[in-house]
């Protein structure tokens, strides 16, 4: 096995390798990484490591996938919670890929593989991000219009106008796309909607194919431990995929109101003391397990299915 540690920037991507001295920088770049992969290929059974960086670490990682390479995408407080636990407080770019680099080889058998979106995934995801810009900038502009004088008005109603405009057009693409992937499993409860829908089937590409329990943990709906000794801490949950989690919060909101399973489960961890906070999170878990085990089972009737 060699390690490989790549700290990813906007315009360039800096790679440790296992046993190799200095620290290599490409650019980030459709060309660039190309070059990189093509040196990684190379490499005897490469395990990467690549810190997540707002977005800029995606196309690395999907041809690092579609390669068919071994790549592992970590949290940035994880890898800077390994840092200071190395002893290393210092940091460039170069310190951040050697530290990913050791992490690769300390922990490589215990990282999650990173699992490319599918093509039309990517899709969705592109159209869903571009989406929540919309919605956002619609917002701005609505709290706007109040302090917008006549003619300035005018103007400001011309750009809402063509915000919603263009936010027909993605949730068009976005249903398009939906009717062609999207397993009746995604909505076989209510509230699951076609925001939930397309964020799940984007961001969540692990779904069906992950153990309730790993897809709680991955969401970050799972309540962690904190129990030292003879003391025993209220379990929180942490972590996970944050726009996955916004989702089903949503939909669990108005899952728990009308939809008959999901409402007497709430009311039962009310009835037993449980916060109202505490049993709506319950019941996210909940409702994440059933899609999860309801879209496992449709995608192996499909894969089960005659061609």
């Amino acid at each position: 096995m060699t390690a490989v540690g790549i700290d990813v920037g906007k315009a360039s991507l800096d790679v440790a390798i296992e046993e190799r001295p200095g620290v290599m920088r490409v650019a980030n770049s459709a060309a660039g990484i190309r070059k990189l992969v093509r040196l990684l290929t190379r490499l005897d059974a490469a395990r990467i490591v690549v810190e997540a960086t707002g977005g800029y670490e995606e196309p690395l990682l999907e041809t690092c996938c579609d390669a068919g390479l071994w790549v592992a995408r970590v949290n940035p407080r994880q890898a800077r919670n390994f840092a200071r636990a190395a002893g290393d407080v210092a940091k460039t770019d170069a310190i951040d890929a050697r530290l990913l680099c050791l992490m690769a080889t300390m922990f490589a058998d215990r990282l999650q593989r990173y699992r490319a979106p599918l093509p039309w995934q990517r899709e969705l995801r592109d159209w869903l991000r571009r989406r929540g810009q919309v919605v956002t900038a619609l917002q701005a502009h609505r709290q706007q219009m109040a302090m917008c004088p006549g003619p300035i008005r005018s103007m400001a109603a011309a750009t809402l106008a063509a915000l919603r405009r263009e936010l027909a057009a993605i949730d068009q693409q976005m249903r398009a796309l939906l009717d062609m992937h999207a397993t009746p499993s995604l909505g076989s409860c209510k509230g699951l909607g076609p925001v939930f829908q397309a964020t799940s089937l984007a961001l969540l590409p692990e779904l069906g194919a992950l153990t309730r329990r790993q897809i709680a943990r991955l969401v970050g709906v799972a309540p962690m431990n904190r129990d030292s000794g003879q003391s025993s801490g209220a379990r929180r949950i942490r972590g996970g995929r944050a726009p996955v989690r916004v989702a089903l919060y949503m939909a669990t909101l108005s899952a728990v109101r009308w939809d008959e399973t999901m409402k007497a489960h709430y009311r039962q961890l009310r009835a037993r003391g449980k916060l109202a906070k505490v049993a709506l999170v319950a019941c996210m878990r909940k409702l994440l397990t059933i899609i999860n085990a309801r879209r496992r089972d449709a995608l192996l009737r499909e894969a089960a299915a005659p061609a």
